[in-house]
């Protein structure tokens, strides 16, 4: 399992890498890549806190690419969609993905203080839920793994 969120990285090489992929899955799929797409995934990868879709629509409108929130809600639902960004469940907000690279199952790490969050890319496959599923005949088609506690920042602080 690896985690991304709550260790130093490049973090310009991060966005830049992301963006890269989705310009290129939107590319190669024949999906628009809209400037309001574009700049919802750019704030996200910005951040590694959870964002909720009002906080997301206040920087647009700002910036003025839109001040309904049909226009966030669009772009995350494609973000969403596409696996370039996940949706916490648990705080109603989203955060871009730290893997979208490939298939996975995320278990996000959410600090309690400060919203940090940290993806961590699971091994779902061999699990005991998967293995349960499997053994009574039930289709998992959604799996949302959150847990909630301190980031090392925050603990640091405290």
């Amino acid at each position: 399992m690896s985690t991304i969120g709550f260790s130093e990285h490049d973090h310009g090489h991060c966005i830049d890498t992301a963006m890269a992929r989705a310009e290129g899955f939107c590319a190669e799929n024949k999906l628009q890549f809209t400037p309001v797409r574009r700049r919802v995934l750019e704030i996200l990868l910005g951040k590694h806190q959870a964002m909720g879709a009002y906080d997301i629509l206040g920087i647009l409108s700002d910036e003025g690419l839109g001040s309904q929130p049909p226009v966030a809600y669009r772009a995350l639902d494609f973000l969403v969609q596409n696996g370039f960004v996940h949706r916490i469940e648990r705080l109603n907000a989203y955060t871009a993905c730290a893997h979208p690279d490939h298939e996975h199952i995320p278990a996000f790490l959410i600090c309690r203080e400060c919203k940090a969050v940290a993806e961590a890319d699971t091994e779902m496959s061999h699990s005991d839920l998967s293995n349960a599923a499997q053994n009574s005949g039930f289709t998992i088609e959604k799996i949302v793994v959150e847990a909630e506690g301190i980031c090392p920042s925050c603990a640091e602080v405290a």
